[in-house]
């Protein structure tokens, strides 16, 4: 019980501290009631905090009490859902299982036979195991984050919203990286020219293709390429032979290396340790799928990754792994000395003196869901103004399509006083304009020297373009200044000497959600979660490596229109999600090189990390459903070259030993 009680204060204490007895007490009680593990009860209570709002939910007696109430309901609907399942599976004709074969062609047979004891009920499981409780009376006076779950209590959604003036504790750093390094400071004499220079490192005009006009077998293709991919990778790193590659699904004593994508066994089920199956391409196992036993073995996979297994398919109907083999990395983003000279000289000002470059990021929502005031948007452009900043990084949603205003189309009540718009005649541009670009136009007098990039959502309103990987959105149309430039999603920028990737697409949530790992045997991990998300995309090379994505019934409703009269049939609106396009997925993919920043926004926990040597950033929402959010500030000291620099015909960023930054509360 020792050894328990000490895994719960390395999970749940703030460091060199201990939980309160009543606490820990009630905590214990849940591992026991429940069989879980302490990290295991720490994850759920992760989920937790992010459903009732993070502001406000704290780790005290009352609130593990209401929260060990709501686990003992999910547990109870799980119950209840199962016996539902099997009473309709014993009324209708059990499906054969399949035997031997290791799966079947392309996938086809999916959904209706079963590998996976249990299977059936996979499902009803995932939809039973959503905290859709109602929320304690604790946890409805506060801010409320933008949920975790798609089961959101309707009670949540009405919670008091807090007056962006009346916000507390606003400046304060939420976390921090390279805090030794001095902060940007305001330059007494302005810069008489941009002290940034973009040049895109995406294709850009690729993106300006027609959505969702793809062939199933140009989709099939697409995904078999990226296996076939890394396995040249994989034995371009590992020097293997073309003889020690085989297919997994097939039956033999023999050991093989296996390259192919993890995937479940139901189409429509969660991904656990029994339902994983390895997705081969048609090149390597004729695109067969083999159940995987992992018995012993770490792993960390979620659906769509590319993974490379050793093992063996003795029995023919599964493939028994013995080691998962690491996969290859791109190199680090580099360039010429002369080049990161040119890029120093701009960081001198006319007074011979050279700082920081400074940089602002944040991501959409970026006002409320009660109105369209954009307090929180404005108060950052404010601080980008007064701190004569050099880069301002904004990704969507800019007018949410999720926002209940956006969505009632009701906008009269909430355009700014003197706004020159016919109510009859005004389109989404007329609002953008009035709300964003008139702002934004305002920051670009006061600082002309400002570089400002947009960067679409999939929730944005004023986008046309349906599907991910996603177009820009013309910028003539929205009275934007040249210092302007709208991006596409996702995008990477060489800014001066940094590769910078982003993407609007909230990929850490759906990594959060589908991940599915097994620690070394007698070891646990305990160490940095959002940390390995952010690995996986790296590792994974793309900017939304999760395949299939989550269904949209399964992601967070979007918040209620008031007074809106239900659809006949009772149909609701759903969250948009990421309208994957598979045909053009290879946009998403990183060019040639890991970027040195990877800017990751997600309703997660804010967050900035280095990982692989790259600098991850989550600057969090801007704006939160019920209350003010955060964003990232970012200082970047110029990059020292040494004589071996010098003689090198590239030099590396090493953008993680010189950049600081700030997640600050707005």
């Amino acid at each position: 019980m020792a050894d328990v009680e000490k895994q719960i204060n390395e999970f749940f204490a703030a460091p060199d501290s201990k939980l309160a007895q009543d606490v820990m007490t009630e905590l214990l009680h849940i591992i026991q009631l429940m069989s879980l593990s302490p990290e295991d009860l720490y994850y759920k209570w992760d989920s937790y905090v992010i459903q009732m709002g993070a502001e406000t939910t704290n780790l005290d007696y009352k609130t593990v009490r209401d929260f060990k109430k709501t686990l003992q309901d999910a547990l109870e609907r799980d119950s209840r859902n199962k016996h539902a399942v099997q009473g309709a599976a014993k009324r209708t004709n059990a499906t054969p299982r399949a035997t031997g074969g290791g799966g079947d062609v392309f996938g086809m047979l999916d959904g209706m036979v079963s590998t996976t004891p249990g299977a059936r009920t996979s499902a009803a499981k995932r939809k039973a195991t959503n905290f859709d409780t109602p929320a304690p009376k604790s946890a409805r006076s506060g801010l409320n984050s933008s949920p975790a779950d798609s089961k959101t209590p309707a009670t949540a959604r009405h919670v008091p919203a807090v007056a962006f003036e009346e916000r507390k504790n606003a400046g304060d750093v939420v976390e921090s990286i390279n805090s030794h390094l001095p902060a940007a400071t305001i330059p007494q004499i302005p810069p008489s020219a941009a002290r940034v220079k973009l040049k895109a490192a995406s294709d850009l005009p690729k993106f300006a293709y027609k959505p969702m006009a793809m062939k199933l077998s140009e989709a099939s293709e697409i995904l078999d390429d990226r296996i076939d991919t890394f396995t040249e990778a994989v034995q371009k790193h590992h020097e293997l032979p073309d003889s020690a590659f085989g297919n997994p699904a097939a039956q033999s004593s023999a050991e093989v290396v296996a390259v192919g994508r993890i995937a479940c066994d139901q189409p429509n089920a969660k991904l656990n340790a029994a339902s994983m199956v390895l997705e081969t391409s048609r090149r390597m196992g004729a695109g067969m799928r083999v159940p995987l036993k992992m018995e012993g073995i770490a792993f960390d996979f979620f659906p769509g990754k590319i993974v490379a297994l050793r093992g063996t398919n003795v029995s023919g109907e599964y493939f028994a792994v013995t080691e998962v083999l690491p996969m290859p990395l791109l190199p680090p983003a580099a360039s010429r000395p002369e080049e990161i000279n040119v890029h120093n000289d701009r960081l001198t000002g006319d007074d011979r003196e050279t700082r920081p470059l400074s940089m602002l990021i944040a991501s959409g929502p970026y006002t409320t869901d009660t109105d369209l005031s954009f307090a929180p948007l404005y108060t950052l452009l404010n601080k980008a103004e007064t701190g004569r900043v050099d880069a301002l990084i904004l990704t969507g949603p800019f007018l949410d399509l999720e926002h209940p205003v956006v969505a009632s189309g009701d906008f009269e009540p909430h355009l700014p006083a003197g706004t020159k718009i016919e109510p009859d005649q005004a389109t989404i541009t007329d609002v953008f304009k009035a709300l964003i670009s008139v702002p934004i136009q305002r920051l670009v007098q006061a600082v002309p020297t400002i570089t400002i990039v947009l960067v679409p959502s999939m929730r944005d309103a004023i986008s046309k373009h349906v599907s991910w990987p996603q177009d820009r959105v013309p910028k003539p149309a929205l009275d934007l200044p040249r210092q302007v430039q709208f991006v596409a999603n996702p995008m990477a920028l060489s800014m001066n000497d940094m590769l910078v990737g982003m993407s609007s697409q909230d990929v850490l949530s759906e990594l959060r959600r589908e991940n599915v790992y097994q620690a070394p045997k007698g070891q646990s991990f305990n160490d940095d979660f959002l940390g390995r998300l952010s690995g996986h995309i790296i590792e994974q090379s793309h900017y939304f490596p999760v395949f299939p994505p989550l269904a949209r019934e399964d992601l967070p409703k979007p918040t209620a229109i008031p007074g809106e009269v239900p659809a006949p049939g009772g149909e609701e609106r759903l969250a948009v999600g990421a309208n994957l396009d598979l045909e053009y997925l290879k946009l998403g993919d990183f060019w040639q090189a890991r970027p040195d920043m990877l800017i990751l926004p997600s309703v997660l926990s804010p967050f900035a990390k280095v990982v692989e040597s790259v600098v991850c950033i989550n600057p969090g929402t801007l704006s939160k459903k019920r209350g003010p959010g955060t964003y990232a500030a970012v200082s970047v000291q110029p990059r020292a070259l040494n004589d071996h620099d010098r003689e090198a015909e590239y030099a590396t960023h090493d953008l993680f030993e010189r950049a600081r930054v700030d997640i600050t509360r707005i």
